[in-house]
């Protein structure tokens, strides 16, 4: 590790501790040349799965997208931002956990709707309307009576 302060390449490790649950490594170095101390903060480079869409084409992941479409979803619905935050989450990591190179936009979508289920049933018919299409008032229908047949610890 380079010093910050005088460009020396030898430095030691004073400190180190875990930080951000366990996502993180803070360590306090001090610089064999200068004697200055400086800390830094080590985390794993993760590579999200590209997403290859429903005309072929691939892009990478972004988790603005994904926590963009829920919201919309989500819009003005009793639903705290930290329920929302835990969901995107767990939908991130069962994507990087399949430890596969692409993914189907479409098992996104599949996730996002399960997600939304088990946050708000009404967020879930708005996303569930856009995402599979929806032509007219039957659809609805079916899909909100499907959504009725489910027992409530039963996510969909």
């Amino acid at each position: 590790m380079h010093c910050p302060f005088c460009g020396a390449n030898d430095t030691r490790v004073t400190d180190s501790r875990l930080v951000a649950d366990g996502d993180q490594v803070r360590r306090r170095r001090q610089c064999a040349s200068c004697q200055e101390r400086f800390t830094t903060y080590e985390t794993a480079e993760l590579i999200m799965p590209r997403v290859v869409k429903s005309d072929g084409s691939r892009e990478t992941f972004e988790e603005r997208k994904l926590r963009a479409g829920m919201l919309r979803a989500l819009e003005k619905r009793p639903v705290s931002a930290e329920a929302i935050e835990a969901s995107v989450e767990r939908i991130r990591q069962s994507l990087r956990a399949q430890g596969e190179r692409e993914v189907n936009a479409r098992d996104i979508g599949e996730a996002v709707m399960k997600a939304l289920s088990g946050l708000d049933q009404v967020a879930y018919i708005r996303f569930a309307s856009v995402y599979r299409k929806f032509q007219d008032l039957d659809e609805f229908r079916a899909e909100i009576d499907r959504l009725a047949q489910t027992p409530k610890g039963e996510k969909s």
